[in-house]
């Protein structure tokens, strides 16, 4: 029998993290879940309380315990990978990093990006920006993640990898609001904004992304990966799947040249190749098979709720 691993997941209290908590559980791992404590994790899990930004708190917490491997849900920013970096030093053999297909936010290609068309090492990094405004990390969520993988790339004394994961859809904890935004517009007739040059994007299953993370723990690799299932989808696509819930809603689309659009709607064209992951060895499903189930999980969800509100 393998020996069990010492993991920390650094979030882990929800969706993607959630499921990825239990997966290691079931595998026999024996997982610490360390976050702020708004919420408990999983059962059979050791909890950690801290924030994370505050390094000696961070520290103090993490105490002399060492890991196999980490998993990072919530790093953001810069500041936050700079503080992982130190406390962690020594403590782990490998960090999993959960980054975003937002760092390809700049591109523009027909072709599908490539993890090296961002290349960590090349990205500036600022730590003197204002991270800890919510607004302004909000508004510059692919910045935050592009420059917490370059302090990784340029400063971690262990193997690190960064998953850039693709738009999460599926689950009926979806927390997001993206497809009820879309849903609320096809029930009612309002105008769903869209560029006038609309892009299609990938995107990967809440199930499939948390085998992915799984997976990667795992394994060897280094560097970003792109994990995404194969097919990238229009918003035509994902709205025509949608307005099947609401066979008396109306699918309106309003072009516009500038200003904000609707949240699955891009300017940019950057799909992501996923072929080094596959390379590696995981299987990706196709999401056009299982976007139905996707839009049916998160909306059956939506419905429970708003009918007990009412």
């Amino acid at each position: 029998m393998e020996k069990a691993r010492e993991v920390l997941v650094i979030g882990g209290n929800r969706y993607v993290g959630k499921r990825l908590v239990e997966r290691l559980l079931a595998a026999g791992d024996r997982v610490t879940v360390l976050n702020r404590g708004s919420s408990r994790p999983p059962a059979g899990t050791v909890h950690l309380v801290a924030d994370r930004d505050d390094e000696e708190a961070l520290r103090a917490a993490v105490g002399s315990r060492r890991f196999d491997v980490v998993v990072d849900q919530v790093c953001y920013t810069p500041r936050q990978a700079a503080v992982a970096v130190r406390v962690l030093a020594g403590r782990t053999r490998r960090y999993v990093l959960t980054s975003t297909v937002e760092v390809y936010e700049y591109e523009d290609s027909i072709a599908p990006v490539r993890e090296t068309d961002v290349d960590p090492l090349a990205a500036r990094v600022d730590l003197g920006l204002p991270w800890d405004d919510a607004a302004f990390l909000d508004a510059r969520y692919g910045e935050g993640k592009r420059q917490a993988e370059a302090v990784f790339a340029s400063a971690a004394e262990f193997p690190w990898t960064a998953v850039r994961v693709a738009h999460v859809l599926g689950g009926a904890d979806d927390f997001t609001g993206r497809l009820a935004h879309y849903a609320d517009r096809i029930r009612t007739g309002e105008p769903i904004t869209v560029p006038v040059s609309n892009h299609p994007a990938t995107y990967i299953h809440v199930e499939e992304i948390a085998d992915f993370l799984f997976w990667a723990a795992g394994e060897e690799f280094t560097g970003p990966v792109n994990a995404a299932s194969h097919q990238p989808l229009t918003t035509e696509e994902l709205c025509g799947v949608v307005a099947g819930h609401f066979p008396d809603g109306k699918t309106v689309f309003h072009e516009v040249e500038v200003g904000e659009v609707s949240p699955f709607a891009f300017r940019r064209s950057y799909p992501m190749d996923n072929s080094r992951a596959v390379r590696l060895g995981f299987t990706f499903g196709n999401a056009r098979q299982w976007l139905g189930r996707a839009v049916a999980e998160t909306l059956g969800a939506v419905a429970e709720t708003r009918g007990a509100v009412a």
